[in-house]
């Protein structure tokens, strides 16, 4: 890559604040969306593909990305989730052996805008100080007038449903037909590696469409029933609302991530609210209040469900804390086997140390199949 043949770009937020920057490769063009930031070190093909992700343009804390290429093994989903990418230095050349491709390469062939040389830490602080926001990427420079009044039909996040964008258009199964167990996944934006870890304990699945009713889920005869993660507002998904109310009065196990967990909280009455800015990155702590011990999380989400409805909901308890902000991150149901977090506990990328949720997931199935015997 020669550097002096780099096209200028910038970035746009919907306030009118600029920053600027250099595209990437020789893609040109405008990319709109929410910009976020994650402070992730490692784990940005894995980022980049995750669901949850979708209609936002990523900015990347770490100093260097893509000086580890891509592994065609890495990824969370089928394809680029994220609508474009802002980052300080792009590293053309990588150096890891297991890599198949570069990051540029991958990028091209998923047809992504990305910008690099942006002051990150400028723009970090920026997002931290006055919230996430729409914002576009462009190589448009001189077309400052026009990408604004495009900028201002772009919707916002809170509101906007996107599980349809994400979802499975039809049931698929992910696993051994000869497991033990037996799962009916709601895909609201589901990550392979959620499927991969419960594949691992033994566990069949089929993964059904974000609008998937109950008696659709049913028909599987599961042992557990599970809600995904994903992007979006959860309070516009009525029928995922409605599956889950069906599903806790059916009295089988249940357990949600994230979008999941918000979804859950709703059809308890437990209303949701869109964060400052939101958490997003591989190192969030979290205290488990059933055991007292610390957590170190894996995170991505813009919206979080009412500490104080979940608190004065005489059915619900309030099973983790975020320790930054004392955000409530996770919760289950008093005399039933259903509960969810608000983190990722498949991690992919980040610490592993919520992975025993899994466990007490399968726990709750083989408990409940003892007492239906």
């Amino acid at each position: 890559m020669k550097y002096q043949k780099r096209k200028k770009a910038l970035i746009l937020l919907v306030d009118g604040t600029i920053f600027y920057g250099k595209a990437v490769g020789g893609k040109e063009g405008s990319a709109f969306g929410e910009v976020c930031f994650n402070t992730g070190m490692t784990g940005y093909q894995e980022i980049f593909t995750d669901p949850s992700y979708y209609g936002q343009l990523m900015v990347t804390t770490n100093a260097h990305i893509g000086n580890y290429g891509t592994n065609v093994e890495e990824v969370e989903s089928e394809g680029i989730k994220i609508s474009g990418l802002i980052c300080r230095n792009f590293s053309y050349h990588y150096s890891r052996p297991a890599a198949d491709d570069s990051l540029e390469a991958f990028l091209d062939r998923n047809n992504l805008l990305a910008i690099s040389d942006v002051d990150t830490r400028a723009l970090v602080n920026y997002i931290r100080d006055n919230g996430a926001m729409n914002a576009v990427i462009t190589t448009e420079v001189d077309q400052i007038e026009k990408l604004k009044k495009q900028l201002a039909e772009v919707p916002n996040m809170e509101g906007l449903e996107l599980a349809s964008k994400v979802s499975t258009k039809a049931p698929y199964f992910f696993g051994n037909p000869e497991a033990t167990f037996k799962i009916s996944a709601l895909d609201i934006g589901i990550k392979k590696n959620i499927l991969r870890n419960l594949a691992e304990r033994d566990c069949y699945i089929k993964v059904f469409p974000y609008d998937a009713s109950f008696n659709d889920m049913k028909s599987f005869e599961p042992d557990g029933y599970f809600l995904s993660n994903g992007p979006g507002d959860p309070e516009p998904l009525h029928s995922a609302i409605e599956t889950t109310k069906q599903i806790i009065d059916s009295g089988k196990p249940l357990f949600g991530i994230c979008l999941g967990h918000q979804v859950l909280a709703l059809a308890n009455g437990i209303s949701t609210y869109k964060m400052h800015h939101g958490h997003r990155g591989i190192n969030h702590p979290i205290l488990n209040l059933l055991t007292g011990k610390g957590e170190i999380t894996s995170q991505n989400h813009g919206f979080a469900i009412s500490r104080e409805d979940a608190e004065a909901h005489p059915d619900i308890e309030i099973t983790h804390v975020h320790l930054n902000d004392k955000t409530a991150a996770g919760i289950r149901m008093k005399g039933k086997p259903v509960f969810s977090v608000q983190y990722h506990p498949e991690a992919s990328p980040g610490p592993h140390d919520a992975s025993y949720l899994f466990d007490d997931f399968l726990e709750n199935i083989k408990k409940h199949k003892l007492q239906t015997a």
